[in-house]
């Protein structure tokens, strides 16, 4: 009966572990109502397994300047994952890292590359970086997407 038991508890506790591996990481996104971009940017992020809360917002200005997004690393959308910012077209690797980044508070990908996730445009393909803010305000690169590297 105690081998029995154990064997139940066993099972019941490796169930629970893969539920919990199983859940979606839950990311907020921010955004103006007539940005398709934003929309394809959702959709890239639900494909690689996030869920979605989306915001459509009438002032974006305001929510950049709550999370504290520098307007020169400004884009058109602005995600929050475990009270971090993602701000712009951001590929899921780099949100990945941020996660386990205690240093920063967020990352950025200015403008709106094309190549970047969700601003794909046929072959068109733009160099970009993806920026980090540290919990002193300062910059660092994260990661390089040059023409020959950028994500589809």
């Amino acid at each position: 009966m105690s081998r029995r038991l154990t064997t139940a508890a066993l099972a019941a506790l490796l169930l629970s572990g893969a539920a919990q591996a199983a859940q979606p990481m839950i990311i907020d996104v921010h955004r103006d109502a007539n940005c398709g971009c934003c929309k394809d940017w959702i959709t890239y992020l639900e494909n690689n397994g996030f869920e979605v809360r989306d915001h459509v917002e009438r002032n974006m200005n305001t929510v950049k300047q709550d999370l504290g997004v520098k307007p020169r690393l400004a884009s058109c959308h602005t995600g929050v994952i475990d009270g971090k910012f993602v701000e712009g077209h951001v590929p899921v690797a780099q949100i990945l890292e941020l996660r386990k980044r205690p240093d920063l508070l967020g990352i950025a990908v200015p403008g709106m590359p094309a190549g970047s996730p969700g601003m794909e445009y046929g072959d068109v393909k733009h160099p970009y970086q993806v920026i980090g803010i540290t919990r002193t305000g300062r910059e660092k690169v994260i990661a390089n997407y040059p023409l020959e590297q950028a994500p589809h």
